[in-house]
């Protein structure tokens, strides 16, 4: 089992979002000193939620530079958000700058409101999802002498002549990640030997106080369409040692009450910011096209805390990964900085990555 860092942190006034980018610079590198092996970031835009992932590749490119050994990992692109030409190029170029340490997380999106700002209707997300990937795969796959690439998804159009600049560091290139919730994406990253993100709550209820029985599900799926696919001893232990179950929230403290009063304090003020945020989003879901489909739990719920939490002493947090390491979960995503990034969460934050350091990863790491 290995973990990796989720920068998941929110700035709630245009003043902040440089002293955030600094914070989470200074997070990342003592990530990097605590004996993680990934930097993940996501993908979102306008609501103050990481504001820097307005363009994660370019943060992620810098921060590269700062930490050569790291992976870096992306969860995860919201497709229908991003021109297929520059999707293939931005990915191209990471890939070759991190030496093929490059792990890109796709999905669909979940946000109208960002939808609406790349004039995209919430409703064909899925649909210019897949069809952006498909136009991926051939851009990735032509070359200078073969027909052109015709561009018609959505808002995206184009015609591509000559090929993709630069070419990729891995063969074909670099490893996508889908979110193996549905038959399709399982298969896509079971056939091409890629690892996936394994969900902890089926659709349509999203949380739960059983993660744990919709994380075997899901993986016992993907798992067996990546043994039936015929790949090399290789190829599946690659796949399944960065097969990843993300936590929103983690928090370690020296004691299980400690952990869940700071871990409440940190949840209060997420929630305020989501509450903070639900005018826009109503105004984004003002017509059919843009209806969101599920609701995310209150996030100071049983069901909320149950999904997507990871909280405790670092013997009960020992403890309750231990199944996940048993089923072959071969990669812990730790939000560590979610919420507004003020300097007590910074502080708590910091104090979780020293505790996993030193305590929790020594007894999990193979």
């Amino acid at each position: 089992m290995r973990f990796s860092v989720f920068l998941n942190a929110r700035s709630m006034r245009a003043e902040d979002d440089r002293q955030l980018m600094k914070d989470l610079e200074a997070h990342a590198v003592l990530a990097a000193d605590s004996g993680f092996e990934a930097v993940f970031l996501p993908d979102h835009h306008f609501n103050g939620y990481m504001p820097v992932a307005s363009d994660s590749f370019m943060f992620a490119s810098y921060l590269a530079a700062k930490l050569p050994d790291m992976h870096f990992g992306f969860s995860v692109v919201s497709v229908p958000l991003h021109h297929p030409v520059r999707f293939a190029e931005r990915i191209n170029i990471l890939d070759q700058l991190t030496g093929g340490k490059l792990l890109v997380g796709v999905g669909s999106g979940t946000t109208p409101e960002e939808m609406i700002g790349f004039a995209v209707d919430y409703k064909d997300a899925s649909a210019i999802s897949e069809r952006n990937l498909a136009i991926a795969e051939q851009l990735w796959a032509k070359g200078m002498d073969d027909p052109a690439v015709e561009i018609a998804n959505g808002p995206y159009n184009g015609r591509v002549l000559q090929r993709i600049t630069p070419a990729p560091y891995t063969p074909g290139h670099a490893r996508l990640m889908p979110v193996a919730m549905k038959e399709a994406s399982s298969r896509r990253a079971a056939e091409n030997g890629w690892p996936a993100f394994i969900p902890a709550f089926t659709p349509p209820k999203i949380g739960g106080t059983e993660p744990f029985i919709h994380v075997k599900k899901w993986f016992d799926i993907y798992k067996g369409f990546l043994l039936e696919a015929g790949h090399s001893d290789e190829v599946v232990a690659s796949a399944l040692g960065w097969t990843t179950h993300t936590y929103q929230v983690v928090h370690v403290a020296e004691s299980d009450d400690q952990a869940r009063e700071e871990l409440e304090v940190i949840l209060r003020s997420y929630q305020d910011a989501v509450e903070r945020e639900a005018e826009f989003n109503a105004r984004a879901e003002s017509n059919d096209a843009n209806k969101k489909t599920d609701r995310t739990p209150n996030a100071l719920t049983d069901d909320w805390i149950g999904t997507w939490c990871l909280y405790g002493s670092p013997e009960t947090v020992i403890q309750h990964l231990k199944p996940y390491q048993e089923l072959g979960i071969g990669n812990i995503l730790c939000g560590t900085t979610t919420g507004p990034l003020t300097e007590e969460r910074l502080r708590l934050g910091n104090q979780t990555l020293g505790l996993l350091g030193k305590k929790v990863m020594p007894a999990l790491v193979n």
